[in-house]
């Protein structure tokens, strides 16, 4: 599925990355290093671990506090490829566009990468097939399901085949239907080499994970209470 137009193989790290949102604030994030793998890595924990802070480091839009993140293109925040062509982010928010229609939301996405008119056709289609979202392109966001506006946030994520898929809890209150098709669709997804990173609590997720990463022993609570035994 990822047709990658240049010779740069996914590739995503970081070493001893931390950050706190002020100087006298406690440290949402301290020190964390990883090399990500190709395939599925979930982080899992509970809100406040540190999980959806490190999302937002590994995709450039917070610059670390101390530390460092590599890409296949260096660090994120330094160049503009890898934010319109090699990267993929799913909000808890979701940030579609209100004003416009799925559709509209899933082409903009893809043209930003760059594609000629034919392949933003095609891959527009193809992805509002896939995630089942044929009946509700001509809709606004606002209108759909909290299932179906999911599914379109994915959608859009994955339209231009970005190397790299950062995902903040994509199944969050989803019934099992909806978590099903988004699990199918990641898992078919990272087959060619793509590297996709789920923050969630979800245990539904587990099953398609290559490798888990358990945060919740990262709270100062935790460590803490490793004093005790």
């Amino acid at each position: 599925m990822n047709d990658f137009s240049e010779n740069l193989s996914a590739h995503l790290s970081c070493s001893q990355l931390s950050y706190r949102y002020s100087k006298k604030s406690d440290w949402a994030l301290d020190p964390f290093s990883h090399e990500f793998q190709k395939g599925i890595t979930i982080l899992k924990g509970f809100s406040g671990c540190g999980k959806s802070t490190l999302l937002r480091l590994l995709a450039g839009y917070l610059k670390p506090t101390e530390g460092s993140v590599q890409t296949h293109r260096g660090a994120p925040w330094r160049n503009s490829k890898y934010y319109r062509k090699d990267l993929g982010f799913v909000f808890q928010q979701l940030n579609l566009l209100p004003l416009t229609t799925v559709k509209r939301n899933l082409e903009l996405a893809n043209s930003l990468a760059g594609v000629s008119s034919a392949e933003l056709k095609r891959n527009t289609t193809l992805w509002l097939s896939k995630l089942g979202l044929d009946a509700y392109k001509s809709r606004a966001p606002s209108t759909l399901s909290g299932g179906q506006q999911q599914r379109a946030s994915i959608a859009r994520c994955l339209i231009k085949n970005p190397r790299i898929a950062l995902l903040d809890e994509p199944t969050s209150g989803l019934d099992d239907l909806n978590t099903s098709i988004i699990s199918k669709t990641l898992s078919e997804f990272v087959q060619n080499g793509s590297i996709v990173l789920i923050a969630s609590h979800d245990p539904r997720l587990d099953p398609i994970a290559h490798e888990i990463i358990d945060f919740n022993n990262r709270l100062p609570l935790e460590r803490h209470l490793e004093s005790l035994v």
